[in-house]
């Protein structure tokens, strides 16, 4: 905070209003050998704003930063262009109203865009209906086990191989709470998925079976048998998407008979920002609506006859009795949410599309030219702008030595799942329209360097 806005004089005013003689007085209930005597060591006495900002400035210049040299990282979080117009846009007084619309129909301008944000969501996973965002990703994927365990009134989640490890986690750490009862696996290091296993896993106490598409290892598949087969007992099928940008060329999971789609929407406006903040998406079939967490904005007329916007369902602890919420989500990540609304109209379907092909030509491109590496093998059989390649040592060190060579060329699957050795070798590539063609060749060269 730059501005500190009380004076001495201020302090002293404050003190003596509560009859304190100091601010020593504040912290009397402490015990004394809990108290600090002097500074704390190792931590510097204050300093000059000036100086501070030219530390952190030097302290930031020590990182690699994405947009400096070849980038091919991914794995939930994916480094598109962001139009300049989208942070000019996000800035205009109109939707810098209340972050979050406690008295919703004040908010208009914040209502519309949250209106708008939810019909393309929903049209994007074709789904009936979505809500106006989520916190991130993970997050959004509990919240859809949480949601079909209420509706199916059962506790066991079936969850694919293939979904991403931090989501796994964040519903290991929830359902620790709720006794629910997760299905897990590791993934393999090969093109199939684990569509055989989830098909068999599933029977009458089964709420929910979880798929990621395209999955960890950048893999698609068809999801109509997973759905079908859920649906035959009294199942529902979340589909869970980490890159939206792939839908622009793949087939939306709601039209394969995913119940709940969720996802992260970081690719579209909101950018990497270093790990957050993100915009967890969520939709559903419209009869599953009165279960679905967080807040949904519809349209509507006034007296008068002229459009508005209201907050037609909150359905969670704010606004209404806590044992009757659905979750205790308390918010929607409403700038982020916004910055993806403005990229999605910016591009228009005929944007989108073209953005998806480009990105699926060039991984593409890269992969060719990363399966030519001596030792190197293509595991995927399909992808859209991600695939997984098999080195011939462990990936950890390899990203390592490419990163010294100024490329980051991708993430190990050693790094994300570390107690997995017949998945250390595995390295996950992202390509987006971001690379260039000399950035593959640059990559492809410092591979076959560092393997030779």
């Amino acid at each position: 905070m730059r501005y500190l806005p009380l004076t001495t004089p201020d302090r002293h005013a404050m003190l003596a209003a509560i009859g304190a003689k100091s601010i020593d007085d504040l912290f009397v209930d402490v015990p004394a050998e809990a108290q600090l005597a002097g500074p704390i060591a190792g931590l510097p006495n204050h300093a000059s704003e000036m100086v501070v900002e030219r530390h952190f400035s030097d302290l930031a210049r020590r990182n690699m930063a994405a947009s400096h040299h070849p980038f091919f990282l991914g794995c939930g979080a994916y480094k598109h262009h962001v139009p300049a117009s989208v942070d000019h846009i996000i800035q205009r007084g109109e939707f810098l109203t209340a972050y979050t619309p406690y008295q919703p129909e004040i908010a208009q301008g914040t209502l519309q865009m949250l209106f708008e944000f939810q019909t393309q969501v929903a049209r994007l996973f074709g789904c009936d209906v979505a809500n106006a965002s989520m916190y991130d990703g993970s997050t959004a994927c509990w919240e859809a086990i949480g949601m079909a365990g209420r509706i199916t009134k059962r506790k066991k989640a079936i969850l694919s191989s293939g979904l991403h490890p931090h989501y796994v986690s964040v519903a290991r750490t929830m359902a620790k709470y709720t006794g629910d009862h997760l299905d897990t696996a590791l993934p393999s290091l090969s093109a199939s998925t684990d569509s055989a296993r989830l098909l068999d896993a599933i029977d009458g106490e089964t709420s929910c079976v979880v798929v990621q598409y395209p999955d960890i290892l950048g893999r698609i598949e068809d999801l109509s048998a997973i759905a079908a087969k859920a649906h035959e007992h009294g199942a529902l099928l979340i589909a869970v998407v980490t890159e939206p940008v792939a839908l622009g060329a793949i087939r939306a999971p709601g039209e394969m008979g995913a119940d709940i789609v969720v996802g992260e929407g970081q690719s579209l406006g909101v950018g990497l920002q270093f790990g957050g903040p993100y915009v967890g998406l969520f939709a559903c079939k419209e009869k599953f609506v009165r279960q679905m967490p967080g807040r949904l904005c519809g349209e509507t007329v006034d007296a008068e006859g002229k459009r508005g916007f209201v907050l037609t369902l909150s359905t969670r602890e704010q606004h209404i009795r806590r044992e009757k919420a659905t979750s205790n989500i308390c918010t929607n990540s409403g700038l982020c949410a916004l910055a993806f609304s403005i990229h999605m109209t910016l591009l228009g379907e005929k944007g989108l599309r073209g953005l998806a092909q480009a990105n699926h030509a060039l991984a593409v491109q890269a992969a060719d030219r990363l399966a030519r590496v001596p030792g190197v093998e293509l595991v995927n059989d399909s992808f859209f702008n991600e695939f997984t390649l098999r080195l011939p040592r462990e990936a950890r060190p390899v990203v390592r030595a490419l990163a010294d060579k100024k490329v980051l060329g991708g993430v190990s699957l050693g790094r994300l799942y570390p107690n997995a050795s017949e998945l250390e070798n595995g390295l996950v590539v992202a390509v987006t329209e971001t690379a260039s063609v000399e950035d593959i060749e640059t990559f492809a060269t410092a591979l076959q360097e560092i393997l030779s």
